[in-house]
C-alpha cells in the first residue's frame, strides 16, 4: 500500500506522512493508483455536492464543486495548465517554449487559458441540476487522472534533462493506462450505464489524442506541466459531455 500513499500525497493535499521518505523510489509504481485516487476524489466530490444541494442554489453548488476539484490537488494541475498555455501558445522553438514553461511567472496566455477552462467548467456545471452536477463531479477527476496515464503511455517525455513528470515515466505506463481505462469504463457503466460509460471514455481518449498531437508538434512530447493541463482539459471535456448528454436525454 505504500505506493498508494505516494500517489495520494502527490495528487492530493491530504496530509498523510506515513512512509513519505520512500516516495522518491516509488513514484514509478504509484502510477497504478492514479485512477483510483481520481475515483476517491470523485466520490468525495459527489457526497459534497449532494449535501450542498439541500441548502444552496445550483450556481453556488457549481462554484464549491469547482473549488473542490481545484483545491484537492493543491492547484497543481491548474498551475500546469497556466504554464502550458504560456509555453505552448508562445509558438517559439521547442527549447524556448520549454524554458517559458519552467518560469514560475504566469504570462498573458497562461491567464487567458486558465480563465477559459475555469469558466467552461463553471458554466457547464451551473447549467445542470444538482444530481447531475454530482454525477459530473464524480466522473471528472477519475477521467482526468486516467487521461494523465494514457498521455504518459502514448508520448515521450519532452525534457531531455528530466523533470517532475519524468519521475513517473517507466515501462509500467502502458499497463497503468490500460488498468485506468478499464476502471473508468467499469465504474462509469455501474454508476450511469453503458451509454454514459462509452461517452466518458471516448471523450477522454479524444481529448488526449488532440492535445497530445498538439504537444508533439510544439515540443516533441509532454512534460509535467502538460500532464497537469491534460487533466484539466479532460475534466472540462467531461463536464461538457455531461451537459450534452443531459440536454439530449432531458
Amino acid at each position: 500500500m505504500i505506493p498508494f500513499f505516494t500517489a495520494l500525497r502527490f495528487l492530493t493535499v491530504i496530509p498523510i506522512s506515513w512512509r513519505a521518505e520512500r516516495d522518491g523510489e516509488l513514484f514509478k509504481q504509484s502510477i497504478y493508483y492514479f485512477s483510483l485516487i481520481g475515483l476517491l476524489i470523485g466520490s468525495c466530490g459527489w457526497l459534497m455536492v449532494s449535501a450542498l444541494g439541500f441548502i444552496l442554489p445550483n450556481s453556488c453548488v457549481a462554484f464549491f464543486a469547482l473549488f473542490y476539484l481545484s483545491a484537492i490537488s493543491g492547484f497543481l494541475h491548474l498551475d500546469g495548465l497556466a504554464d502550458s498555455g504560456d509555453g505552448l501558445l508562445s509558438y517559439r522553438p521547442k527549447d524556448a517554449s520549454l524554458n517559458i514553461m519552467k518560469d514560475s511567472r504566469t504570462g498573458a496566455m497562461g491567464v487567458v487559458v486558465l480563465m477559459m477552462v475555469l469558466l467552461g467548467k463553471y458554466s457547464s456545471l451551473s447549467s445542470l441540476p444538482v444530481s447531475t452536477i454530482a454525477l459530473a463531479v464524480f466522473f471528472m477527476p477519475l477521467a482526468g487522472r486516467t487521461a494523465i496515464l494514457v498521455t504518459m503511455a502514448a508520448n515521450n517525455y519532452a525534457r531531455p534533462e528530466g523533470g517532475l513528470g519524468g519521475l513517473f515515466y517507466s515501462s509500467r505506463s502502458l499497463k497503468a493506462a490500460l488498468a485506468g481505462c478499464l476502471l473508468l469504463f467499469v465504474v462509469a457503466t455501474f454508476v450511469a450505464g453503458l451509454k454514459y460509460a462509452a461517452v466518458v471514455v471516448c471523450c477522454m481518449l479524444f481529448t488526449v489524442l488532440i492535445f497530445s498531437l498538439f504537444c508533439r508538434k510544439r515540443i516533441g512530447g509532454v512534460t509535467g506541466d502538460t500532464l497537469g493541463a491534460m487533466c484539466e482539459l479532460t475534466e472540462l471535456a467531461i463536464a461538457l459531455a455531461v451537459v450534452v448528454m443531459f440536454t439530449i436525454n432531458g
